[in-house]
């Protein structure tokens, strides 16, 4: 255990061979914990990859270094919610950005893009601001400081602001799909 709890503060003070060496060691457990979840399908991979990728950014909070494996099944449980309600979704790009994946044709007029300036006009200026600054990468309690709010109350607002803009979104898709299922004529 005090060899763990070596590596553990190595890995804080930026020691990459240190933290590399946590990493392998912490991705049997969690892709055992993956596997008698949701048994072997290739959702573990990427389950496995983003948990040690929160790790490896969290690392330099851990309060406790004995507590190393405690954190990174954490983080796999987390993880693991996201994927069980639905909103998990690989975190990586996989096109290459030299040759971005072409328009479809249908979407390929302006018209016919999705407007979201549209769906966040429809939010309240207080919920625009959320947004906004959740998109600049703020977390919800930096948030909840600068607003002088709570954390829950960020994250309901946020919440909300997605479902109000996903029904503008589809109100707007449905109005210029009319044409389409009604033409002129």
């Amino acid at each position: 255990m005090q060899d763990l709890t070596q590596l553990v503060a190595a890995a804080k003070k930026d020691d990459e061979l240190a933290l590399s060496g946590l990493l392998k060691q912490l991705e049997s457990p969690i892709r055992a914990f993956f596997i008698s979840r949701i048994g072997r399908r290739m959702d573990v991979d990427d389950l496995v990859q983003n948990t040690l990728l929160r790790v490896h950014r969290g690392i330099k909070d851990l309060k406790d270094d004995t507590r190393l494996k405690a954190f990174a099944m954490k983080g796999a449980l987390y993880e693991l919610h996201d994927f069980y309600r639905g909103r998990y979704t690989t975190k990586e790009i996989l096109y290459d950005a030299h040759e971005p994946p072409e328009v479809a044709d249908h979407l390929s007029q302006p018209a016919d893009r999705l407007d979201v300036e549209l769906a966040l006009s429809s939010l309240s200026p207080k919920a625009r601001e959320i947004i906004e600054l959740r998109e600049y990468g703020y977390k919800y309690e930096e948030i909840a400081d600068m607003i002088g709010s709570t954390e829950a109350a960020i994250k309901m607002q946020v919440k909300r602001a997605f479902e109000r803009m996903r029904d503008a979104l589809s109100v707007f898709l449905i109005w210029i799909s009319v044409p389409i299922l009604f033409p002129e004529g």
